[in-house]
C-alpha cells in the first residue's frame, strides 16, 4: 500500500509542477480554508494579469485560460462542494498527507488527466495553438485574400475527409445491398415486394426475438444474449422489417454500428433495466415525467407549449429512449391512451387558454390509425388558442411506408398559413439511415408546405469526428432542417450511450462551425428533468462544480427560469472525458483529433 501512495503522491505532484506557486501552496501546511483562500487569491492574479494581455500567454490562449481560472474559482468553492458532495481540494489534500489511504478512494486515470488539463490551461500552457500565425495576416488586400482563401479550403478538405470515412444510405452501392436484405427479408416471411410497400404487413412483423433476428442478420454473441434476456425480462423490444434491412447481414458493424445501436441493446443494458425494475424504490422516470403531468397523457414544462401522449409504444424501440420506462411491449394493448382520458386531456388544453402548441408525440402518434389521427387533429385545430401542431415521429426513418399519402392528405389539411402551423419532428441518427424511401416520406409532407425537423440524440455512435456534420449536409438535401442536439440521458443502463457534454460543444465549436450557417441550424440541448431543456451553447447556463476521483466532472445546470422566477438548479455528473477517449481510440480513432475537448466547459 505504500508503494501505491507514493505513486499517486508522485503523479499528483508532478501534475503541480506545471504550477509552482500552486504547487506551493497545496503542499503547504496551512488549514485547507487558508488553502482555499490563497489559491482563489493566485487565480484572481493571473486572471487580472491575462485581461491586461499578458505576454507571457500566447494568443487566444488567454481564452482557454480565462475559462479554466473561473472552473478552477466554482470548483473551490463552498457552494459547490456542497451541491456535489464532495470537496476536490480536501481530496488532493488527503492524497498527499494522510498516514494511509483507508476511506479514501483511489483516483484514476481519468481524475489525473483532468487535473493536469485544468492546470496547465490556468498558466495558459495547453499546447492547442501549436501552429503558427496564418501567413494572411501579414498581408493586405489580394495576397491577403488569396492567401485566406488558401487556408479556408484546407480546413473545409479535413472536414470532407473526416466526412468520407462515414456510410451514407443514398449511396448506390448501399442502395443496391439494402436491396438484397430486403430480398432476404421478404423470402424469410414469405412475403411479397407488394405487402413490402404496405405498413400495416411491417407491423405485423415486427422482430421482437433473437432466433428471429439472427436469422436475418448475424448477432455477436452478447448482441444475441441480450436481445434473449430482453425478452424474458419482458424488457421493450421491436424492429421493423425496413429498418433491418438497413443492418448489414454481418455482424462486424463496419458500417451499420449506429443502427444497430439504435435497437440492439447492450447487454449491460438489459441487465441494469432488469435490476432497476427488481427494486421497489427505484423511479424509471429519469425525466421526472410524473412531475410535470397536471393529467394523464399530458407533459407541460414550458409556459405555451404542451405535449400530448396519445399512444406509449412505437413500431420499433430505440434502446436510449427517456419514455423506455412508460413502455411495455410493441404490441401492447394498453399503449394507447383510452377515448375518455384522450377527450379529458384535449379539454384540459382547451381550458388552458396559455397553450399555444401541441407537440403530439408518445411513442409514436402515427402508430394510429388515419382515422384517429384526422379527429385528433381536428379536435385541437378547434381550440382557438392552439397556432402550432407539432407531430413527433420516427416513422420516415423507421417506417415510412407509414408516411401514405392518404395519411399526408389527413395531416396537411389542417396546415394553414397565417392561421396554423403542421410541423413534422422526426429523428434521424446518422447518415446510414437516409435513404430513398426516408427522403419520399419527407417530400410528401414537404410539397404540402410542411416543415421537416430533425431531432438528434448525440451518442457514442455518432460523435466521431464530423460524423453528425455529415448527417446535418445530408439531412438538407433531403429536405429535413436540423432542430435540436440532444445529450444522451444520464440514466445508468445508457452509459454506453452517454458523451461528455465538452464533446458536445466542441462539434459544435469545432466541426459544426465550419458548415454553413443553413446547415448548423440546431441547437444542442441538454433536457434537465422536470424544468427542461437547457442551452449547452450557452455557457452561462451551466457550470462545473466538480471533479470526481474517477474523472467524471459535475455540472450544475441552471433552469430556463432563470431570471424569470426562482427555481432550484439541478446537479449533474457527467460521463469521464479520459474514458471517452479510451473508447474512441478502442474503435480506431485518432484521439489526438479530439485533444481541445478538455478544454470546453
Amino acid at each position: 500500500m505504500v508503494g501505491k501512495k507514493e505513486k499517486i503522491q508522485k503523479k499528483i505532484i508532478k501534475v503541480l509542477d506545471n504550477v509552482p506557486e500552486l504547487k506551493e501552496i497545496i503542499l503547504s501546511s496551512d488549514p485547507i480554508d487558508v488553502k482555499r483562500k490563497k489559491i482563489r487569491y493566485f487565480l484572481s492574479d493571473i486572471l487580472i494579469a491575462t485581461f491586461d494581455d499578458d505576454p507571457t500567454i500566447p494568443p487566444l490562449e488567454w481564452v482557454l485560460t480565462r475559462n479554466a481560472i473561473n472552473v478552477f474559482r466554482s470548483i473551490l468553492s463552498i457552494r459547490s462542494e456542497r451541491l456535489a458532495g464532495y470537496s476536490l481540494l480536501q481530496y488532493i489534500d488527503d492524497l498527499l498527507n494522510e498516514e494511509n489511504f483507508k476511506g479514501i478512494e483511489e483516483p484514476t486515470a481519468g481524475f489525473f488527466a483532468e487535473l493536469e488539463h485544468l492546470v496547465k490551461a490556468v498558466v495558459g500552457k495547453t499546447g492547442i495553438y501549436s501552429e503558427k500565425i496564418p501567413a494572411f495576416v501579414k498581408y493586405e488586400g489580394t495576397k491577403a485574400s488569396k492567401l485566406r482563401s488558401s487556408d479556408l479550403s484546407k480546413m473545409a478538405r479535413t472536414g470532407q475527409k473526416f466526412m468520407d470515412r462515414y456510410p451514407f444510405g443514398l449511396d448506390d452501392k448501399v442502395i443496391r445491398r439494402r436491396s438484397v436484405n430486403k430480398t432476404r427479408i421478404l423470402k424469410y416471411f414469405d412475403a411479397t415486394e407488394f405487402e413490402w410497400e404496405e405498413w400495416k404487413w411491417h407491423t405485423r412483423h415486427i422482430i421482437r426475438d433473437a432466433d428471429t433476428l439472427n436469422a436475418l442478420v448475424r448477432l455477436t454473441n452478447k448482441e444475441y444474449r441480450a436481445v434473449k434476456l430482453a425478452r424474458e425480462f419482458k424488457i421493450p423490444f421491436g424492429i421493423t422489417p425496413y429498418y433491418l434491412s438497413l443492418m448489414d447481414k454481418g455482424p462486424n458493424r463496419d458500417n451499420d454500428y449506429a443502427v444497430r445501436a439504435q435497437v440492439i441493446p447492450p447487454l449491460h443494458y438489459v441487465e441494469n433495466m432488469k435490476e432497476s425494475r427488481d427494486m421497489a424504490d427505484c423511479s424509471m422516470d429519469f425525466m421526472l415525467e410524473n412531475d410535470t403531468s397536471p393529467i394523464e397523457g399530458i407533459t407541460r414544462r414550458y409556459p405555451n407549449i404542451v405535449i400530448l401522449k396519445p399512444i406509449l409504444t412505437c413500431p420499433q424501440i430505440c434502446v436510449y429512449c427517456q419514455r423506455n420506462w412508460e413502455i411495455e411491449d410493441v404490441y401492447s394493448q394498453q399503449a394507447a391512451l383510452s377515448k375518455e382520458k384522450l377527450e379529458k386531456a384535449i379539454r384540459w388544453i382547451e381550458n388552458t387558454p396559455e397553450i399555444n402548441e401541441v407537440l403530439i408525440t408518445g411513442g409514436d402518434p402515427l402508430l394510429l390509425s388515419n382515422e384517429k389521427i384526422e379527429n385528433l387533429l381536428s379536435k385541437l385545430s378547434r381550440i382557438k388558442h392552439i397556432e402550432r401542431i407539432r407531430i413527433g415521429t420516427r416513422t420516415p426513418v423507421t417506417l415510412p411506408q407509414r408516411v401514405t399519402d392518404s395519411l399526408v392528405r389527413n395531416i396537411t389539411r389542417f396546415h394553414h398559413p397565417g392561421k396554423r402551423e403542421i410541423i413534422i419532428i422526426t429523428h434521424f441518427e446518422h447518415p446510414y439511415e437516409i435513404t430513398p424511401q426516408a427522403m419520399t416520406a419527407v417530400q410528401k409532407f414537404r410539397r404540402y408546405g410542411i416543415e421537416v425537423y430533425n431531432q438528434l440524440v448525440y451518442t457514442f455512435y455518432n460523435s466521431r469526428k464530423f460524423e453528425v456534420s455529415l448527417l446535418r449536409h445530408k439531412l438538407r438535401l433531403i429536405g429535413v432542417t436540423p432542430y435540436y442536439t440532444f445529450n444522451t440521458k444520464g440514466k445508468n443502463e445508457t452509459d454506453d450511450y452517454r458523451v461528455p457534454i465538452p464533446r458536445l460543444l466542441q462539434e459544435q465549436h469545432e466541426e459544426a462551425r465550419l458548415l454553413p450557417g443553413t446547415v448548423r441550424t440546431d441547437e444542442i440541448v441538454f433536457n434537465v428533468p422536470r424544468l427542461g431543456k437547457n442551452y449547452l451553447r450557452a455557457s452561462q447556463h451551466h457550470d462545473v462544480i466538480s471533479i470526481l476521483p474517477d474523472g467524471r466532472r459535475v455540472y450544475e445546470f441552471h433552469p430556463w427560469e432563470k431570471k424569470l422566477a426562482l427555481m432550484d438548479t439541478y446537479v449533474y455528473t457527467d460521463v469521464s472525458i479520459y474514458n471517452y477517449l479510451q473508447r474512441l481510440k478502442a474503435v480506431g480513432e485518432n484521439i489526438s483529433h479530439y485533444k481541445s475537448i478538455w478544454y470546453y466547459y
